[in-house]
């Protein structure tokens, strides 16, 4: 590991989700999920989330993953509603040691004695709202995880196959596709890709979660960084052992998780992640804007906010 990697790279986080009503909303209640909090990589300097029109009440905690909750009411009538979550964070490279020389993955069907220090495994080996462990997945699984297979490359394996075999395709799913549909149909975006991969994982018996986070993007050569034109991206982690622990894996770029990927939340799937959620009173319909900007911070930047 490089000095660089050591001293980690800093990034500045905006995400701002925007609702406009065409009718005029009484009261609404919403929790929000788009803090990152302090653990494994990541270092989260600082984290503010701001609510127009103000909020009647506002709570905050962590949730049975120890993801960041913000659950707030308005109960005023309004016709908009904004949520800006700004954030900064540092992340180091994640670390993987000898992942040639990795456990078997068959050697993880069974529960280490050790496990018992590494909580909330169990919960992502079995069923959840979003993800059925079924013969299907275990079958197309099957061509990656040979019997003595190290898990680290038989991992990297199935998540390079679901980015050949699935086309990526804006148009072809929406937040509400099962991961089933997303199978059958090989094609979806990066909330479909980590699903379809998790499915895989479980239906064979190996523990997988689901991550919410952004990924950097660099501009082409010659053209500057736009503001606001990022976007949330979604990857999955399968759990090693206790050695390696969880390994971020994404099949949506074939790659191991990097520096460039920023976690915020964890959980089973997507419903236990979803960056804001709620219920209103009134409001007819609705548009929805959404702005996320992810800067990295250099020394020269640094002081400028």
């Amino acid at each position: 590991m490089n000095q660089d990697d050591q001293k980690g790279l800093r990034y500045r986080i905006s995400h701002r989700t925007e609702y406009r009503y065409s009718e005029n909303v009484a009261v609404c209640q919403n929790q929000v999920r788009m803090q990152p909090v302090t653990g494994g990589n990541v270092s989260c300097e600082m984290t503010r989330l701001t609510i127009h029109p103000t909020s009647t009440t506002r709570h905050e905690h962590l949730d049975y993953f120890g993801n960041r909750v913000i659950t707030f009411s308005i109960e005023a009538t309004h016709n908009s509603l904004i949520v800006e979550a700004e954030s900064r964070v540092r992340l180091t490279s994640p670390a993987i040691r000898a992942p040639r020389q990795s456990v078997s993955w068959e050697s993880l069907l069974a529960r280490h004695p050790h496990e018992a220090m590494v909580p909330r495994i169990d919960e992502h080996r079995f069923r959840s709202p979003r993800i059925t462990p079924a013969a299907c997945y275990a079958d197309y699984a099957a061509a990656s995880f040979p019997a003595g297979r190290g898990i680290v490359d038989a991992a990297l394996d199935l998540i390079h196959r679901i980015h050949q075999d699935f086309k990526y395709d804006t148009t072809a799913t929406n937040v509400d596709t099962t991961t089933d549909q997303a199978f059958q149909l090989r094609a979806g975006v990066c909330q479909d890709f980590a699903h379809v991969g998790i499915a895989c994982f479980r239906s064979i018996g190996l523990a997988a979660r689901y991550v919410s986070g952004y990924l950097r993007t660099v501009p082409p050569p010659g053209k500057e960084r736009l503001v606001g034109a990022d976007e949330s991206h979604a990857w999955l982690e399968v759990y090693c052992g206790v050695d390696i622990g969880w390994l971020g894996l994404d099949p949506t770029n074939a790659c191991l998780v990097t520096s460039d990927h920023i976690p915020v939340c964890v959980g089973r799937d997507y419903d236990d992640v979803s960056p804001m959620r709620g219920v209103v009173i009134g409001g007819g319909t609705n548009t929805l804007k959404v702005n996320v900007d992810v800067e990295p911070i250099t020394e020269s930047s640094a002081d400028q906010r």
